[in-house]
């Protein structure tokens, strides 16, 4: 079995060396007459983004992708300096018609995706012309590999049943260099995904074919990241069902959650978008969907016809009575760890990690400032956006629309939700962006805590202490100390995940919808707290 184990890590690391390596091969450049088609098909007005193309990318020369990417990002930051040095000319001799002009010929967009829209029209070699190998000798190797790899789990786990043993003696799940190696490829792939999506686009290529099936259309960085996501969700799936298939609580969870991301964030959206639709996850609330408000999703939304008014009122009862409702019956495990795409990744490519959660309680102080600072934010940008929609106007009280929203993005929804939130896993643990960062996972805390019939009970009787509920919760709870003392765990932050069950020996551990009468210590109310005054003794 070991040998099998062994095998499969092989080829799944060279599916994965492939896949990484394509970026680097392909031949990328323009003929004169596929720059002014091109040029012609963006309906770009200036004379001055053609002849800076031309120079840059007509040629006969095989540029790889990061030589073109740096001469066509180039040759778009010339054309718009040229005009805004025109737009300032004309701003200090107060010639508003020409100053207004110039606006017309600036390229808009961002660097990376300007030159990720013309590389995508200009590569071409081996990968381009041979999606479907390319396919297989990538995805497909490292799904057979990653499957090698853990299916002789069933016999080398032995019975059913998790214990501590070896999770702290690995590389891979001790912080140790693997944890390290890994981090430092999400945090790459993630940095590739957001700010150089030029650089990826032989990805792109090899799922064309199935991009198109899908949506009629080649596929964008955000496909071959949804097609990913999924892959990575089913194929640690299979580890999940495997490592749990002792408790029949997180098989349905790990299916539901496979289900909601593969058919609603991903087939559904894909599938509306061929129908001329917009692609639309909804089971997405806000304020994580947080450019739900934003004006050119409202307008996008709007002419769309009845489909998509149908989305922006079922975007705001989802947020504003579906959410909450739900919330009260079932806790905030219904949507964190039952429907969620974030949670889902968390609970499967990231389970190996859920023992490095802090469980210190200045790690819960900054878990309340962080995630509830988000939340505010969140509102606030979504306040502003809403009035400046309706008001016509560029601000609110001194904040400008465009750049709370730009900050947004690139804060919350690119670095803290993205790169940090994924690709620290292996060192901060699997739910970094649940924990201290999402927003709507704040709002659901907020109803949990005070208003909810969820809970998990403790049985102190029969608790060993051997810790393996509070090793193994990933969102940083001594569940430990309240099963010692029989106290129900009442914690904003509690996604009811179940694994604190599901790894107690002895039954202590379970998940209840009961009356809110005796749910929490009355002395908790009084003092607002998660805990009580022997927790924070007990965590010092």
């Amino acid at each position: 079995m070991k040998i099998i184990k062994h095998t499969g890590l092989v080829i799944f690391l060279l599916g994965l060396t492939l896949f990484t390596g394509t970026i680097f091969t392909g031949n990328f450049s323009f003929t004169q007459q596929e720059l002014d088609n091109y040029i012609t098909e963006k309906g770009y007005k200036n004379e001055v983004i053609k002849e800076e193309l031309s120079k840059a990318i007509v040629t006969t020369e095989s540029l790889n992708i990061f030589q073109f990417s740096k001469k066509a990002r180039n040759a778009f930051a010339n054309a718009n300096n040229h005009y805004d040095k025109l737009i300032a000319k004309y701003d200090a001799e107060k010639n508003w018609d020409k100053k207004g002009e110039q606006y017309q010929y600036k390229i808009n967009g961002k660097p990376h995706t300007l030159s990720y829209e013309i590389a995508k029209k200009a590569g071409s070699g081996f990968v381009r012309e041979n999606a479907g190998l390319l396919w297989f000798l990538t995805f497909g190797l490292g799904i057979i590999g990653a499957l090698l790899f853990i299916i002789p789990n069933l016999v080398l786990l032995g019975k059913p049943g998790i214990k501590n043993d070896g999770i702290y003696l690995e590389s891979a799940t001790n912080r140790g260099w693997i944890a390290w190696l890994v981090l430092v490829y999400l945090v790459t792939f993630y940095l590739v995904l957001y700010f150089m999506a030029d650089y990826a686009v032989n990805w792109t290529f090899i799922l064309d074919p199935i991009s198109k099936a899908l949506n009629g259309g080649p596929a964008s960085q955000w496909f071959v990241y949804g097609f990913l996501y999924c892959t990575i969700m089913l194929t640690m799936g299979v580890r999940m069902f495997i490592k749990y298939r002792h408790n029949k609580y997180q098989i349905v969870r790990t299916i539901s959650v496979l289900f909601f991301q593969i058919v609603f964030a991903f087939l559904i959206p894909e599938i509306m978008t061929s129908l001329n639709m917009p692609g639309y996850d909804f089971k997405n609330a806000f304020p994580l969907d947080y450019d739900f408000f934003f004006d050119w999703n409202i307008e996008s939304l709007k002419s769309s016809g009845g489909i998509g008014i149908f989305i922006l009122v079922w975007g705001i009862v989802l947020t504003l009575i579906i959410v909450p409702v739900m919330v009260y019956f079932f806790g905030k495990r219904w949507y964190c760890s039952w429907v969620c795409g974030c949670g889902g990744l968390a609970e499967t490519l990231g389970d190996p990690y859920r023992q490095h959660s802090n469980k210190s309680l200045n790690a819960w102080k900054l878990e309340r400032w962080l995630i509830h600072s988000v939340l505010v934010f969140s509102l606030v940008m979504t306040l502003v956006t809403l009035y400046c929609y309706f008001s016509g106007t560029e601000s609110l009280l001194g904040i400008k629309s465009q750049w709370i929203k730009d900050t947004y993005s690139f804060l919350i929804g690119a670095w803290f939700a993205g790169v940090i939130g994924t690709g620290f896993y292996p060192i901060f643990g699997n739910r970094v962006w649940c924990r201290f960062g999402c927003p709507l996972a704040a709002y659901l805390g907020l109803v949990q805590r005070f208003k909810s019939r969820f809970r998990i009970t403790t049985n102190g009787g029969q608790c060993i202490s051997c810790g393996n509920c509070s090793t193994y919760c990933e969102q940083g709870i001594d569940v430990r100390s309240y099963a010692q003392k029989g106290e129900n765990i009442v914690r904003s932050s509690c996604v009811g995940c179940g694994v604190c069950s599901a790894v107690c020996p002895r039954g202590v551990l379970k998940l209840e919808n009961g009356p809110e009468a005796g749910r929490i210590n009355p002395t908790d109310v009084l003092l607002g707290n998660d805990v009580n005054l022997m927790d924070l003794v007990n965590n010092k």
